[in-house]
């Protein structure tokens, strides 16, 4: 097993292995070029990243056998699917922001799978050899505006939607995890991905045959449950997931000038 980190140290991004509580500086861009560089941080000393930086994130919907149904909605006979974009992307122990336009929020605690290389038309028996590994996604959502427009880009596509980290785990059995969430320490959800609908080198395949996957982007292959927890002001938020780690962060309200002008029906 290997962790995976993108790091800022004296202004400097990088890509590390993680060993203990050192951190082996690799250069590179992309994972398939990685090499280690001899120089070593301490990790106390280095500012953690999102650990990729992905083009797109997939994201997958209704995929856990756990999930109750809302009145009228139905089991999907294919995987579900929405993309947030990267600007979503913030890192762990980063803020989410509760925007203007919204009044409802909720997260998502969510397995992400990390593509190593450029995925396309793949099948899902060499769907194995395109993932560099899997870290922890935070899906959140406006869920005021996801029933308003009964569409999910605006909802889900806010800046600070989409936490990532802390870090990216290879070489680990990924069918058995337990993936748990908190607020302000009282858990919210509780699952496990050997209860995925559609599973990781399935969503792979599948998804490589709409759109080509490039290095750094991720895929998140749903929440326990289905829909998520309520998520507000002041509230810490942790998910954790059994065998990759704990992604933390925080919900603030913006402090930003809200520019835009209301329009009206015609």
């Amino acid at each position: 097993m290997e962790r995976y980190i993108r790091f800022n140290y004296n202004n400097k991004i990088s890509y590390g292995l993680l060993r203990g509580d050192k951190v082996k500086e690799l250069i590179g861009e992309e994972y398939s070029d990685f090499k280690i560089s001899g120089i070593e941080y301490n990790l106390s000393k280095v500012k953690l990243l999102a650990p990729c930086t992905p083009t797109k994130a997939v994201c997958v919907g209704l995929n856990y056998k756990d999930t109750i149904l809302d009145p009228g909605a139905k089991w999907p006979v294919e995987p579900l699917l929405f993309i947030k974009p990267s600007t979503s992307i913030i890192n762990s122990g980063d803020s989410i922001i509760k925007w203007p336009m919204t009044e409802d929020l909720a997260f998502e605690a969510e397995l992400a799978i990390v593509i190593g290389k450029k995925a396309h038309l793949i099948s899902e028996a060499d769907a194995h050899k395109y993932i560099w590994g899997y870290t922890v996604g935070n899906d959140v959502t406006a869920k005021d505006l996801q029933k308003t427009d009964g569409l999910w880009a605006r909802s889900k596509s806010f800046d600070t939607f989409l936490p990532l980290g802390p870090w990216i785990v290879s070489g680990i059995d990924v069918h058995n995890l337990t993936i748990t969430s908190f607020v302000n320490g009282q858990q919210r959800q509780k699952g496990n991905t050997s209860d995925l609908i559609f599973g990781i080198k399935y969503l792979v395949s599948f998804i490589s045959h709409i759109t080509t996957l490039l290095p750094g982007d991720v895929i998140l292959t749903g929440t326990p449950g289905g829909y998520g927890s309520p998520l507000d002001v002041n509230d810490k938020i942790e998910i954790e997931i059994s065998e990759i780690g704990k992604l933390t962060n925080y919900c603030i309200r913006s402090s930003e000038t809200w520019n835009l002008t209301p329009r009206h029906n015609l």
